[in-house]
């Protein structure tokens, strides 16, 4: 059985931890920041267990709206199981950290809590398409660039979850994608799209926030969107305007796409803190940047 635990990021449905019982006890997916773990342990008593009781954690990146709270899991004995290219960096975070740091100020630990070292006895890289045998459950690691270099999509019979390859959709609302820089790659995203498609899953769990079972439309709205912001930037990024000059056009032109379709505020603030508008205008115009660079 998988229970989606609300976070409360800010907000409620913003970004959710997926529990899945198993014959071996209970496994994590996605453990969100370490801000809201006593929600995540709220969350957990609900359902009859306590943090020690995870013995498997399961991240899709290490971004720590996602990965933030892994380490308290692994103090309390878990394993965390990550993508190759985000292993050393949750074995040591501090150039992670202090590199949110400068973008966050002194709203870091309000936002995201703290990030401790995860000992690398505690910690395994997944290789794409390895699989984990866990209390009579069979999770597949799909490596699934586009929005990070260390994305997973894990596979659970006609599951996955999908981490932020499949976008954000917090009911009623469209679907968007998240483009926080440094990773940001549309090629790579495309085909990570047609990747989960190609799966044939029955239900997608996004992190931001909750199931999908309309796999093909979602994915091809998912496709268009990504499209239109990517040439909606490609333009400032040729008339070689800054993150700062583009980000209130931005943040306007997103807000008016949530509010055609008639979403009240509360909905769009979910959207904002699920995926800052003013993220994806870095992560965008740096795309294009190393584009014009390569």
């Amino acid at each position: 059985m998988i229970h989606i635990i609300d976070l409360h990021f800010q907000t409620d449905h913003s970004i959710a931890s997926f529990l899945v019982e198993t014959n071996d006890g209970p496994v994590i997916v996605e453990t969100g920041p370490h801000s809201t773990y006593p929600k995540l342990v709220e969350g957990l008593a609900r359902h009859g267990y306590k943090p020690s009781d995870v013995k498997h954690v399961l991240l899709t990146h290490i971004h720590f709206d996602h990965a933030g709270a892994a380490w308290a899991f692994a103090r309390e004995g878990a394993t965390v199981y990550v993508h190759p290219k985000g292993y050393r960096h949750l074995h040591d975070p501090e150039k992670l950290y202090n590199s949110a740091k400068r973008i966050y100020g002194d709203m870091m630990e309000t936002l995201w809590g703290l990030m401790e070292g995860i000992p690398e006895t505690q910690m395994k890289a997944v290789e794409h398409e390895d699989v984990l045998e866990i209390g009579g459950k069979r999770f597949i690691a799909h490596h699934t660039p586009g929005h990070a270099v260390h994305h997973i999509a894990w596979q659970l019979d006609d599951v996955i979850f999908t981490g932020d390859v499949a976008g954000c959709k917090i009911e009623p609302g469209p679907v968007v994608p998240p483009c926080p820089p440094p990773d940001i790659n549309l090629e790579d995203w495309y085909d990570s799209i047609e990747l989960l498609r190609n799966l044939n899953p029955q239900t997608l769990y996004l992190t931001h926030y909750g199931p999908v079972t309309d796999i093909d439309p979602h994915l091809n709205a998912l496709i268009a969107v990504l499209k239109d912001w990517g040439e909606w930037m490609k333009i400032r990024y040729g008339q070689q305007l800054s993150v700062e000059e583009v980000t209130p056009d931005f943040k306007a032109y997103a807000a008016s796409g949530l509010q055609k379709l008639g979403l009240t505020p509360n909905e769009i603030a979910r959207y904002e803190a699920a995926n800052p508008a003013w993220m994806s205008v870095a992560g965008l115009l740096r795309y294009w940047k190393k584009r014009e660079q390569a």
